[in-house]
């Protein structure tokens, strides 16, 4: 079957979404099936399992709309069945005292059972530890083989993914997530400051921010926002997720904070703070939208961007629809503010210069190794990745396709798209470290007391060595209790008991 088909197909998912799903979805099955693969309708029937780490009710219809209705359309011999790894616990009530389930285990048990899935599809901690334990088929041969095309693909895509496999591809994903430095460009101007430019280091643009920042109360300008929502220590893990520092040892014995390195990053986020330099949760939370002591109808109020009071922000990609929604607003109600912005690629470390801290790989999709039909598995990663279904999702509104050729600003906008696929993203979770986590889901407190400790150090009630000692200490006395009950409560401190995998919030592993 050729493009021009795909096309209709790919029209006819959108249709598959209105009233008339049932009747919608039969027309096009009758007409696409005798062009799908060259088959005629009484071909064999095939069966191809897709596992998720989740799926239950709730969701496989997302997840057949996401990955597996475009090919089901194409392939009406193809018979897709949607496996779990995990059973989802919506309505159980945590129980402290048993052990968590350990996801990967479940994933393993999905891909060497009886019935093996054919497809997996996993983010990217899962995948590199499966690519480990020689769980997934290299797919270099059937790239070469059937001549598909990855020199379309982003190259900070195929590098993530070749990370994970040390050279080789073992998935391929058709989308993925990235942020990039937003910043307003009448900001600038009215300062005399010449706008950023793509490769900026942070220490770079913790000097814009100075040279920005001015006023007081609720007419103070911010030259920056790490993140638009969060609070001081979360803004400190965004910082240093490139940097990759660690928390503790490869045996979770011992606390690892208390380090130069560490110093660093907090001394770093603890200044802009002092120096009013970034937004507090109190400015947020203050409106500021008034005319004549009247509050002014602003859906955006809260977004000190859009606000016009932060002249930059980090922001992923679906943050250019809310930009959009806003200039659309503003010119149904002058009232409503707009900014006049754009982007540059993410700020950068010297110990990591190409390496954009917020670039993730998701639903990457592989060949499980003990596929029973691999055949189908290549043909149903081939398609969700090829070109005609990038052009598909190269309309969607928060993701962005991993096909270069389909990276466009939206809606006849005009702005550095390149910001959001330049950079490599960070190398994935140490595979030994989410195995950690998943043999002492406990391990997750050592963070606990961090937040506060860096409240402390921005309210200037300590010092960063201060605190980061403190952390040290409180964190060895926890690792040792951990150490003897890794999963169960904890004197005076709750313990996890529930949940485990995901990892913490970021990479830990040492630097130098």
């Amino acid at each position: 079957m050729g493009n021009k088909h795909l096309k209709h197909s790919a029209r006819g998912k959108v249709v598959l979404r209105a009233s008339s799903v049932a009747l919608t979805a039969a027309l096009l099955a009758s007409s696409l099936s005798a062009c799908s693969k060259g088959e005629g309708s009484d071909a064999k029937r095939h069966v191809l399992r897709v596992g998720f780490m989740y799926s239950d009710s709730y969701n496989e219809q997302y997840l057949r709309q996401q990955f597996t209705d475009g090919y089901e359309l194409l392939h009406p011999n193809v018979d897709i069945e949607i496996v779990s790894a995990m059973e989802t616990q919506n309505y159980q009530e945590p129980d402290p005292n048993k052990k968590p389930v350990d996801q990967y285990e479940k994933m393993k048990e999905m891909l060497n059972g009886s019935n093996p899935v054919d497809v997996v599809i996993v983010d990217s901690p899962y995948f590199k530890r499966l690519i480990q334990d020689n769980m997934l088929t290299k797919l270099d041969t059937l790239i070469q083989d059937n001549k598909f095309d990855i020199e379309d693909f982003v190259p900070s895509v195929i590098d993530g993914i070749k990370e994970a496999g040390e050279g080789a591809v073992y998935g391929l994903t058709p989308t993925f997530n990235s942020s990039a430095l937003f910043y307003n460009k009448k900001l600038f101007a009215d300062q005399g400051v010449e706008l950023p430019k793509d490769g900026l280091r942070w220490s770079d643009v913790f000097t814009l921010a100075q040279r920005l920042a001015k006023g007081d109360g609720k007419d103070r300008k911010f030259g920056l926002a790490i993140n638009r929502w969060s609070d001081p220590y979360s803004d400190m893990m965004t910082y240093a997720t490139p940097l990759q520092l660690r928390m503790f040892d490869k045996n979770a014995e011992k606390m690892t904070v208390d380090t130069v390195q560490w110093k660093k990053v907090w001394t770093d986020i603890t200044n802009l703070y002092q120096q009013k330099l970034v937004p507090t949760q109190e400015d947020y939370n203050t409106p500021n939208d008034a005319i004549n002591g009247k509050q002014v109808y602003n859906p955006f109020q809260g977004d000190l961007f859009i606000s016009g009071r932060v002249a930059m922000t980090v922001g992923g990609y679906d943050y250019v629809t809310q930009l959009s929604q806003a200039k659309d607003a503003s010119t149904q109600n002058p009232k409503i503010p707009s900014v006049d912005w754009d982007v540059v690629t993410m700020p950068t470390f010297e110990e990591a210069p190409d390496i954009g801290g917020n670039v993730y790989l998701n639903n990457l999709m592989a060949i499980n190794a003990k596929a029973q039909n691999s055949e189908d598995a290549w043909d149903f990663i081939a398609f969700n990745n090829g070109t005609e279904w990038a052009k598909l999702k190269s309309r969607s509104t928060y993701e962005l396709v991993s096909r270069k050729s389909f990276l466009k600003p939206k809606d006849g906008m005009t702005y550095n798209m390149a910001a959001f696929y330049t950079l490599k993203p960070a190398p994935g979770q140490d595979p030994d470290l989410d195995k950690l986590y998943q043999e002492k889901p406990n391990l997750y407190q050592v963070q606990q007391f961090a937040p506060q400790l860096f409240q402390d150090v921005v309210q200037k009630k300590k010092t960063v060595d201060e605190a980061l000692k403190e952390w040290q200490t409180k964190g060895d006395a926890l690792l040792q209790k951990i150490k003897t009950n890794p999963s169960g409560p904890l004197d005076g401190s709750g313990g996890v008991g529930v949940g485990g995998g995901g990892g913490p919030a970021i990479d830990i592993k040492p630097v130098g």
